[in-house]
């Protein structure tokens, strides 16, 4: 077993979570005129070719490349990054991205947030896998002594579904938030857990 093949019903239950709907109270991030274009150009392209491949490198790609330029770099991004923690309880497997709190692209650092790619284009499909990868960070994080909240997101590309995990307590956001017209609340969420670490004046 591994990541992806945990139902969010199968995740609650054996990592012992409590599991909430809410309306996450986000700090929006403003886009740059980089991103703007970017999106503007090749999201009419990504939902017309329509597959997973096609929409993570012209759409999901660019907003967490925008979240890392806004920390001038300071952060890492990972595509399709083994996160290996804990095999016997299936937290193992590949990542579709990471974003990590180190400059350094060799090793991921806690803190961690995970964004798992939604097959099919079914959001709630894939919520147990991104569960299980929040929990393998948050083992991951404890191996280094750190103890972070979890910040985790399902998308489409165009679609997304933002969840956290605090110790045992699961949120998962009532809502699910477009792109574009909602990309700065995206933004702000996934900037969220590296404000603190490398505050900056944009």
């Amino acid at each position: 077993m591994s990541y992806s093949d945990f139902t969010i019903e199968q995740a609650i239950d054996q990592f012992e979570l409590v599991a909430t709907t809410t309306t996450f109270d986000i700090t929006p991030l403003d886009s740059t005129p980089a991103l703007d274009d970017a999106l503007k150009r090749y999201l009419p392209l990504a939902t017309s070719i329509s597959t997973e491949k096609a929409r993570n490198e012209l759409i999901v790609s660019p907003i967490l490349l925008a979240v890392r330029a806004h920390f001038q770099d300071r952060i890492s991004y990972f595509s399709g990054r083994s996160l290996n923690v804990d095999a016997d309880v299936g937290l193992n497997g590949e990542c579709d991205f990471l974003l990590s709190a180190a400059a350094n692209q060799t090793v991921v650092q806690a803190p961690i947030v995970v964004i798992v790619e939604a097959k099919n284009a079914d959001l709630t499909g894939g919520l147990g896998q991104c569960t299980a990868q929040m929990v393998g960070a948050q083992r991951f994080n404890a191996r280094q002594g750190q103890h972070h909240t979890m910040w985790g997101a399902v998308t489409t590309g165009t679609n997304w579904k933002l969840l956290t995990l605090e110790q045992q307590a699961l949120q998962i956001s009532l809502q699910e938030y477009l792109v574009p017209p909602q990309l700065a609340i995206v933004l702000g969420f996934l900037a969220q857990p590296f404000q603190s670490l490398f505050p900056t004046k944009a």
